[in-house]
């Protein structure tokens, strides 16, 4: 059978955490930085989509490509890492150590990765500022960039509660995604399962850590208002502690400890 139940998923998690957590330095920035830019390519060709045809759900539906390519060959996402290394310290399979470290390089590899994309994107459209002339794609970027740091600041503490709770939102159905690519086996089973929540957030325009990590700084570079402190102040630590919130509370810890503990029970029982 090519479905695999969730007591068989709450398993998987936790291997798959312990896995994570073993990985040298070197695989974690590799696989982060290659997830990054996917990321960053999937956002480029959703706004082409958007642009087109002027309807963003023509994006959502063409944005989960990079993420369900990220799946299929096991990179690195640290939005996903959120929901499943951090059981693995809660179960004491791993130390704090290895759990911190995980994340920390996996962050790092996915900003190194959003980062260069954004740089590459630039110096393919402006042919490496030659050119000032912007195209919508450039241009949304720009806007983008500038409602999700000033856009927030704006309206002060509201503004930014605003982007955590859109980021609680986004890694719950990002990390849904991540779990729900282990109930299939197949390759299509995954892209399928993968997907859905992926086009959730991206068409309700949620808040995400690695995402941003490629829209504000190229948006910068396109010429938006928004200064680094502005980037990482007034969205990145706010969207990131958000999205461990969702990631983790919302799907890693539910899903696992109500499959796991009734694994236990059943058990138990025989």
């Amino acid at each position: 059978m090519d479905y695999i139940s969730p007591k068989e998923v709450a398993g998987a998690m936790m291997n798959t955490a312990i896995y994570k957590s073993s990985l040298p330095v070197k695989d974690l920035l590799i696989r982060g930085a290659l997830s990054g830019a996917l990321l960053a390519i999937s956002v480029t060709l959703a706004l082409l989509a958007t642009s087109q045809t002027g309807l963003g759900l023509v994006g959502a539906f063409v944005f989960p490509v990079g993420f369900v390519i990220i799946v299929i060959l096991g990179l690195e996402l640290v939005t996903g890492s959120f929901s499943l290394v951090p059981l693995a310290w809660f179960e004491g399979k791993i130390n704090f150590k290895a759990m911190a470290n995980n994340l920390f390089w996996v962050f790092l590899g996915n900003l190194v990765g959003s980062v260069l994309f954004a740089i590459l994107f630039w110096a393919a459209s402006t042919e490496t500022g030659q050119s000032s002339q912007l195209g919508n794609i450039e241009q949304s970027l720009v806007l983008i960039s500038e409602k999700k740091t000033l856009g927030y600041s704006a309206h002060g503490v509201a503004g930014l509660f605003s982007a955590f709770v859109k980021a609680v939102l986004c890694n719950w159905m990002v990390c849904m995604g991540v779990v729900m690519s282990m109930t299939s086996k197949s390759t299509l089973g995954k892209i399928l399962a993968a997907g859905i929540p992926i086009f959730i957030f991206f068409a309700l325009g949620y808040e995400h850590a690695v995402v941003n990590m490629f829209v504000i700084p190229a948006g910068m570079m396109f010429g938006a208002k928004v200064t680094i402190s502005d980037w990482w102040l007034c969205n990145q630590l706010i969207v990131t502690a958000g999205n461990i919130v969702g990631g983790l509370l919302f799907t890693g810890m539910a899903i696992y400890y109500t499959y796991h503990q009734k694994e236990k029970v059943s058990t138990s029982q025989n």
